[in-house]
């Protein structure tokens, strides 16, 4: 009678048991090892495991068992779940072109969904309670630092892959989560972006333009809305030969791989006391630019503040929001908070430091699709003593293209004074793109929460004013 995979399964694990009661404690030490390294994707030890596999199912006579079909052979099936991982094992290794630009994989109790095309797609892979505990104990060994009594952690695998576990108290009973996101390195540039509807194409010269001048950018969105790949995409555009920061909560962008021939160094902080205490280190530095990939405490509002505030330039942040009006006073909320100060002050500073804010959104028939939905200019009018927000690009939905407004604030001209080809082209570009598709009505807002615009000219607040 033909044996089925779970009984070759039940064989392999029977023979590799015994092997480990009969090593020596060296040995079961090396062995340890090495199962470590194997499931957190190191090739020589996968390879050697598949190895032996190979030879124990031949000599058993169970070679040409059959195996799941999202396996490729018996031998990396009985790895994958005996000692790799399971189900997941072909979207973290690429077997398909599917899994190949799947950037997310998310495991819900035994149900494993992948990120396709845009929707999590439910995958016919089952992965059971014991399996999974024994993967989440495999992964926290590789990661001392990670207890297992926690019921969140954040784990690396070999090639870069984010594990995020949920798991005890903060799930339901049978139903924790495991959460993979991969980084997929495409070889984007503006006119593929473009192509592909995210930004607008007679925009480039413009954005080309704001990179040799060197504002400094925020760029904002929702989770999964494109912001860091248009920030490696506008990075790329930059002077390799200018120096570099990256600081970042974990290590998503492989800046060392985008940009080799620039020397970028990349600090990885992961919560407020970690950003705290490097910052008086990091404003030391004789940088460039910064790159502060995922924005989201006080700590990290601070630091970018202050970095721009000693006159760096270049400076490129990404951020949760969908409030490009209400950002700056809530960055000075939460940094006041923390940190106290003055946050009218702080509002100021914001919008003086920090030069455009891009917005991006999933698109909802296709979530795969991102598209920029606005690019908003922060002004401080010393004359006035007020702060102004001009929307200086919005997409229209209706009729799925860009309109323009033309805005070029005094500030900006100031700080394009080393650059004045650029600032003048720069100009003409946006004076061309809203004759082409104009901005009709309002584009531009005081903030009532500013109280230099509280004045009998400025608008109440939620007006706007051009």
């Amino acid at each position: 009678m033909e044996k089925t995979f779970e009984e070759a399964c039940v064989c392999v694990r029977a023979i590799m048991e015994g092997r480990w009661r009969a090593a020596c404690d060296e040995e079961k030490a090396r062995i340890l090892e090495r199962e470590k390294r194997a499931i957190m994707g190191y090739e020589e030890e996968i390879l050697d495991y598949q190895k032996t596999i190979s030879e124990i199912l031949r000599e058993e006579g169970l070679g040409a068992v059959p195996c799941p079909s999202w396996y490729r052979d018996a031998a990396e099936g009985v790895f994958a779940e005996l000692y790799g991982l399971a189900g997941l094992t072909p979207w973290v290794y690429d077997a398909t072109p599917a899994y190949r630009d799947s950037s997310s994989a998310k495991l819900i109790g035994d149900r494993l969904y992948c990120l396709i095309d845009g929707k999590s797609v439910l995958q016919p892979q089952r992965i059971s309670r014991d399996r999974r505990a024994q993967l989440r104990r495999a992964l926290l060994l590789s990661t001392p630092q990670e207890r297992a009594e926690k019921g969140f952690h954040e784990i690396y695998l070999h090639n870069g892959i984010r594990v995020t576990i949920y798991a005890g108290e903060r799930t339901k009973p049978e139903q924790d989560i495991m959460v993979f996101r991969k980084y997929l390195l495409k070889e984007l540039t503006l006119e593929n972006l473009a192509e592909l509807g995210t930004i607008p194409k007679e925009a480039i010269p413009l954005f080309r333009g704001m990179i040799r001048v060197g504002f400094n950018i925020l760029i904002g969105g929702p989770v999964r809305s494109g912001k860091t790949t248009f920030l490696q995409i506008w990075q790329k555009e930059e002077d390799p030969r200018l120096e570099g920061l990256a600081i970042s909560t974990d290590p998503e962008t492989p800046w060392h791989v985008l940009m080799p021939e620039a020397p970028i160094m990349q600090i990885v902080a992961d919560g407020e006391n970690e950003l705290e205490a490097l910052t008086k280190s990091l404003l030391r530095g004789d940088n460039d630019y910064v790159l502060l990939e995922e924005m989201r405490d006080a700590a990290a509002y601070r630091l970018a503040l202050e970095i721009t505030s000693i006159g760096t330039r270049r400076c490129k942040c990404t951020i949760h929001t969908q409030d490009p009006v209400g950002l700056p006073y809530r960055m000075a909320t939460r940094i006041c908070s923390r940190y106290g100060g003055s946050e009218q002050n702080l509002i100021r500073q914001i919008c003086k430091n920090f030069h455009y804010l891009f917005e991006f959104a999933q698109e909802e028939a296709d979530r795969s699709k991102k598209k920029l939905r606005q690019i908003v200019e922060y002004c401080s009018e010393p004359e006035s003593g007020r702060i102004a927000i001009h929307t200086i690009c919005q997409y229209d939905p209706r009729t799925e293209r860009w309109n323009w407004n033309a805005h070029f604030g005094e500030d900006k001209k100031k700080i394009g004074l080393l650059y004045p080809k650029e600032v003048e082209e720069m100009q003409i570009k946006l004076k061309e793109l809203a004759a082409r598709n104009p901005l009709m009505g309002k584009s531009t807002v005081y903030p009532r929460y500013f109280e230099g615009n509280r004045t009998e000219h400025a608008p109440e607040k939620g007006q706007v004013q051009s």
